[in-house]
């Protein structure tokens, strides 16, 4: 798996104070997205709302405001709804009504070409995100949130152009992989708003439902943000999101999945995703019944394994040294990655 960055060590779960940690918590909602952030300062943020009541799938509201009182809140300071599939924008009048929010960010107007399923869920967002207070986001902003330093990759169908992170190497890779085609119909993925998250030496890369066609401007002809500690995989691990020369070129010893049993961690992400160079582990909320036999992590790392399902999240821990910890409250394993 390439040459180890970090040294890992096997703890059992510790409970740690918020003004110890910055703590990400990737909640279980089957395959859509919520990913809460607590910051060192006591700050807190969520990326996406997850689902609407919507076929058979239930609202994501209620395991929302679970992960946000277990995490000791008591309100949530920024909503960022990355972009406004339904899995992604869930029903946030249901969730403001439930558990106070302080501010909305987004990437702006809904892509025209979405159907009227969608516009009716986008019309009640937007009314609560003008009676909340709301911020459009553009590449190279900076995230309000208190203790950490949050950047904008993405939004809207563009990105940065300037190296970050300590990046800005030319990536051999490029001329090695072909850039893969646009999915023609998955606008509003391509206009999701993507993050780098860091804190001391601890860095962490999100671009949502970003699709591999779009990635790549993150690492071709050059690698603007440099390699990463965690990859908190992009499309729940779908295949359609997955561009080995943007996997390789950020070198994550721990990668994250946000999927559901039969969404996302396809088989075909887990061929490029377990050879990346520099690869220790990776963390999946659920066990993929799609990928099949050989192509999901062991069972500890496993937030969820089918038939049963105890909506566990997956929970990162990072310290002020830059040492960090994954925890998995299904069977309470817990490893610490060191460098």
């Amino acid at each position: 798996m390439g040459m180890m960055r970090f040294a890992s060590i096997v703890a059992l779960c510790a409970a740690l104070s918020p003004a110890q940690t910055l703590d990400i918590y990737t909640i279980d909602v089957e395959g859509g997205k919520a990913v809460l952030t607590v910051s060192p300062s006591g700050e807190s943020m969520l990326v996406d709302a997850g689902w609407p009541e919507f076929r058979q799938r239930t609202v994501s509201t209620g395991r929302i405001v679970e992960a946000a009182k277990a995490a000791g809140l008591t309100k949530i300071d920024y909503l960022l709804i990355s972009h406004y599939d339904i899995d992604h924008i869930g029903d946030v009048p249901a969730l403001a009504n439930a558990f106070p929010i302080g501010h909305i960010l987004d990437h702006g107007d809904m892509h025209p070409s979405m159907g009227e399923r969608n516009q009716q869920i986008f019309r009640a967002y937007a009314a609560v995100r003008e009676k909340i207070g709301h911020t459009t986001l553009k590449p190279g902003d900076k995230l309000p949130i208190k203790g950490i330093d949050v950047t904008v990759l993405t939004s809207a169908g563009e990105h940065i152009h300037a190296p970050i992170n300590g990046g800005g190497t030319a990536n051999p890779l490029c001329a090695q992989y072909p850039q893969i085609p646009v999915r023609a119909t998955d606008y509003e993925d391509d206009y999701s708003v993507g993050l780098l998250y860091k804190w001391g030496d601890f860095t962490m890369v999100d671009l949502a439902d970003l699709e591999a066609h779009h990635t790549r401007g993150l690492v071709c002809p050059a690698n603007l943000i440099g390699a990463v500690d965690v990859y908190h995989v992009n499309v729940h691990g779908q295949f359609k999101g997955i561009a080995p020369e943007f996997v390789n070129a950020i070198q994550a010893p721990v990668m994250i999945l946000g999927n559901g049993a039969r969404k996302g961690a396809d088989a075909e992400t887990w061929l490029v995703l377990s050879s990346a160079p520099g690869l220790i582990d990776i963390w999946q909320v659920h066990e993929s019944l799609n990928a099949g036999e050989g192509k999901n992590p062991p069972a500890k790392f496993l937030g969820n394994i089918e038939p049963y399902d105890g909506f566990n999240w997956i929970k990162l821990s990072v310290h002020a040294d830059g040492t960090f910890t994954v925890s998995n409250p299904r069977n309470h394993f817990s490893k610490t990655y060191r460098r």
